[in-house]
C-alpha cells in the first residue's frame, strides 16, 4: 500500500509534468497566432498593393512597354474620363475604331479595359489629376491638409495643390506605377497650370516647369508617354519631354498656335473644344470654326460635352456613342 508520502510525491510529479505540458501548450498556441497575424498582413498588404486602390488579384500581370510611345501627328482618339468602358475582355470591340483612347487611370485600374483595347491594337492613355486634389480617389486621404489649396473653378470638389511638395509628388509617383502596372501607354496629367488660376499656393510657371519635368522622368523610367494639359505658357519649355499635348478648347480662346508648336515637332495635339449642343447637336457653323481654327491643322480635333462621356463628335461629320458601364460620381 502506498503511503501517504509516496502519495505526495506522485501528486506532485504529476502537478509538475501538468505544468510543463500548459507551458508547451501555451507555447505552440503563441507561435500560431504570430503565424497567423503576419499571414493576414501579408494577405492584405497584397490585396491593398496599387496607391490605396486595390487591385483585383484575379487579374493578371499587365504587359509593360518596352520602349516610349511616340504618337504621330493625326493620331485618331476618343476620350471619356466620366464613364467606365464597357468591353468584354474575351471578345473586345470598341467603337469608334481610334488609334488611342484616353481613359480614366482609377475607374479603370481593377478591369481589363487596357488589356482589351491592346487585343484591338489601341494605345491606352491613363488620365489622373496631377495637380487637384479629389475627395472620391483611392488615395485621397494620403493628401497632408497643407498642401491642398482653393477650389477650382468650375469644379466644387476639386482644389488645387501644391506641386513643389515632396508629399504630392510622391503621390503622384504612386499614381504613375499604377498606371504602369495596369500596362497604360501613356498618362495624361491633369491640372498642371494652377499658376493660370486663383490657387491659393503663389504656384509659379517655373513650379510647373519643375513638376512636369519631374513627372516626366517618372513616367519614362516605366516607358511611358506623358503629355502636357493645356499649360500654354510652358509649351516651349516643355516640347523636347513630352510626346504629345492634349488641350481643351484653344479654337475657343484663340490660341491653338502655342500649340502647334507640337504638330511642327511632329508630334500630335489630342485637342477638344465643347461647343454648345455637343456632341449631338453641334451648329454647323460652330463646328466649322472649331475644326477649322488658326493654328489648328494637324490636330487631332474631336467635339465634347464638358462632362467628357461617352459622345463624341469628329470634324468629318462622324457622330459615336461609346458603350460605357455607368457614369463617374465627379462629373469630370
Amino acid at each position: 500500500m502506498e503511503g501517504k508520502e509516496g502519495r505526495l510525491r506522485r501528486n506532485s510529479r504529476e502537478s509538475r509534468l501538468s505544468r510543463r505540458q500548459k507551458l508547451v501548450l501555451a507555447a505552440v498556441a503563441a507561435v500560431l497566432i504570430i503565424v497567423l497575424i503576419v499571414g493576414l498582413s501579408l494577405g492584405l498588404g497584397l490585396r491593398n498593393r496599387g496607391g490605396g486602390g486595390g487591385d483585383d488579384d484575379s487579374l493578371p500581370p499587365a504587359p509593360q512597354p518596352t520602349a516610349i510611345w511616340q504618337p504621330k501627328v493625326n493620331t485618331s482618339w476618343q476620350i471619356i474620363l466620366n464613364a467606365k468602358l464597357d468591353i468584354d475582355p474575351n471578345n473586345p470591340a470598341v467603337e469608334p475604331d481610334v488609334d488611342v483612347y484616353d481613359i480614366d487611370m482609377f475607374m479603370h485600374q481593377n478591369s481589363r479595359a487596357v488589356s482589351s483595347l491592346h487585343k484591338l491594337n489601341k494605345k491606352v492613355i491613363c488620365y489622373f489629376s496631377a495637380g487637384s486634389y479629389e475627395k472620391n480617389r483611392p488615395d485621397s486621404s494620403k493628401f497632408p491638409e497643407e498642401d491642398i489649396g482653393l477650389v477650382l473653378d468650375g469644379w466644387p470638389d476639386e482644389r488645387w495643390l501644391n506641386i513643389s511638395s515632396p508629399a504630392i509628388r510622391e503621390i503622384m509617383v504612386g499614381r504613375i506605377e499604377i498606371a504602369s502596372r495596369m500596362g497604360c501607354d501613356a498618362v495624361d496629367p491633369d491640372n498642371v497650370d494652377g499658376y493660370q488660376n486663383e490657387n491659393g499656393m503663389d504656384l509659379t510657371p517655373e513650379d510647373s516647369v519643375s513638376f512636369m519635368t519631374f513627372l516626366a522622368d517618372e513616367a519614362h523610367k516605366r516607358n511611358m508617354a506623358i503629355g502636357l494639359k493645356n499649360a500654354g505658357d510652358i509649351v516651349k519649355t516643355m516640347l523636347p519631354r513630352m510626346q504629345f499635348a492634349v488641350n481643351e478648347e484653344c479654337a475657343e480662346f484663340n490660341d491653338c498656335r502655342t500649340f502647334s508648336q507640337f504638330v511642327d515637332a511632329g508630334k500630335p495635339v489630342f485637342h477638344i473644344e465643347y461647343p454648345e449642343g455637343a456632341p449631338f447637336n453641334t451648329n454647323a457653323e460652330q463646328k466649322q470654326a472649331y475644326c477649322n481654327a488658326p493654328g489648328a491643322n494637324g490636330f487631332s480635333t474631336i467635339l465634347k460635352g464638358m462632362n467628357l462621356n461617352f459622345g463624341a463628335e469628329y470634324c468629318d461629320g462622324r457622330q459615336v456613342r461609346t458603350k460605357v458601364l455607368r457614369r463617374f460620381s465627379s462629373g469630370r
